[in-house]
């Protein structure tokens, strides 16, 4: 395999991220924690509108290692581990770093001093408050055992969004209360400080937030264990897709069907290109007439195109960790001059500019 002609250029993109993008583009962060490969509930939920992001806005992709530890800190490797496995799945589905800054939390300093002064503007009890904080919590029935890093994350994030001035944030609808939290930290700093540093930030929700598994029992989870991932083989897409609940009264072909609650039409919705096509074939299964097993196929179809060409783009980016490492750097270095400068007038307005 010649990763010379099929891979990108590291040399080339070590010059392209360091020059500093048109400051009259919004800009965008987004991000995903380091503890697994990433998987078609992200592909539907961020990655694909990612890459419309990238030809429109200013956008830095941030993978989450920090905030993957909050959870696993009795088991790091799960998180070191998988962080060029992000990475791969990213430029395997086409996030171009040449256009999209792709950099590594823990490697920028002005993170996680931001996150400890702004851990001074934030009540533990409204760390609790916070929905999908106590939701969260109750679903990894931590008890009263509560990670303090796991506790904190929505100041960790709000770290995150400010120190790159992001003022759009590609959310799903259970982060809502994650925006609402960094918003307030924004204003209280601005108070602080008599003027605005900090900018607030508007979420950005994607089309289909939550992907189901395919039992249609939980939303698609790497820690489930119940997703397809981005380099499923076409054995496992097979597998999955006849797995799939569809409508546990539909007995008969020329019986009628439920389309609600139906996991193959939601990710027909999700996949399909046509959607005139999937409101035809929605009509046909409410009638009566459309099995489950020509519905299913139909779906394994859509996603053995989708995703054999990203699992072939994917086997040789991480074939090729050198470079992986390399564009991680280059984006790295780029966001901490970014970064440094948000810092600095954090620290400006506590005081703390002695030197």
């Amino acid at each position: 395999m010649n990763n010379q002609s099929t891979l990108l250029d590291t040399k080339a993109l070590a010059t392209t991220t360091a020059v500093t993008k048109a400051s009259s583009k919004a800009k965008v962060l987004t991000g995903d924690r380091a503890t697994g490969q990433l998987h078609l509930g992200h592909y539907v939920g961020s990655l694909q509108q990612r890459l419309i992001l990238q030809e429109q806005y200013e956008q830095t992709i941030l993978v989450a290692d920090l905030q993957g530890l909050t959870d696993n800190g009795h088991n790091p490797h799960k998180v070191s581990d998988n962080i060029l496995n992000v990475v791969a799945d990213y430029l395997a589905v086409g996030i171009d770093p040449t256009k999209t800054t792709i950099c590594l939390q823990s490697a920028i300093p002005a993170l996680s001093e931001l996150t400890m002064y702004y851990a001074n503007l934030v009540s533990v009890a409204r760390l609790m408050r916070n929905p999908t904080v106590k939701s969260e919590i109750a679903s990894k029935a931590f008890g009263q055992s509560i990670p303090t890093g796991f506790l904190t994350y929505p100041i960790s994030q709000a770290a995150d969004i400010t120190a790159f001035k992001a003022t759009l944030v590609p959310v799903g609808d259970d982060q809502l209360p994650m925006i609402e939290q960094t918003n307030e930290i924004v204003r209280k700093l601005n108070h602080i400080a008599g003027q605005q540093i900090l900018v607030e930030c508007q979420p950005l929700l994607s089309k289909v937030s939550r992907l189901p598994s395919c039992d249609g029992k939980n939303k698609m989870s790497k820690s489930m264990g119940n997703c397809i991932l981005l380099d499923a083989s076409a054995k496992q897409i097979t597998t999955a897709v006849k797995s799939m609940y569809t409508d546990a009264n539909h007995l008969k072909v020329e019986q009628p069907g439920q389309v609600a609650g139906n996991v193959v039409f939601t990710y027909l919705d999700a996949f399909y290109p046509d959607a005139d096509y999937v409101a035809q074939l929605k009509a046909h299964y409410q009638q009566g007439g459309l099995g489950d097993g020509a519905l299913k196929k139909i779906l394994e179809e859509c996603l053995q195109q989708l995703i054999a060409p990203i699992r072939e783009r994917r086997a040789m980016y991480i074939n090729d960790k050198a470079q992986l490492i390399e564009i991680l750097k280059a984006g790295t270095e780029h966001a901490q001059a970014e970064t440094d400068q948000v810092l600095q007038q954090v620290k400006s307005a506590f005081g703390l500019n002695l030197f």
